[in-house]
């Protein structure tokens, strides 16, 4: 499964979102840090979930780092997280 596929699927099994887009913008990455040819390392996500309601900006980015856990983390050179309320 590709990390993206991955990412998507760990968050709807622990968010239950309204919205979710996971978007690999690895190629727009060509020739700078990170980037390795036929690699997924930059992601984008956007999501909307009542988890969030009521939790500071870290504390959304922390549970969204937990949820998809070390073994994605560390192999993604770069994760923006928009979280919609």
């Amino acid at each position: 499964m590709k990390i993206d596929e991955l990412i998507e699927k760990k968050l709807r099994n622990q968010f239950n979102p309204f919205y979710l887009k996971v978007i690999d913008d690895s190629e727009s990455h060509r020739g700078h840090s990170g980037f390795t040819e036929g690699t997924q390392s930059h992601f984008n996500i956007e999501i909307s979930s009542d988890f969030f309601d009521k939790k500071t900006r870290i504390q959304q980015h922390r549970a969204i780092h937990s949820a998809l856990g070390p073994e994605i983390i560390s192999v993604i050179h770069a994760l923006a997280i928009k979280i919609l309320i």
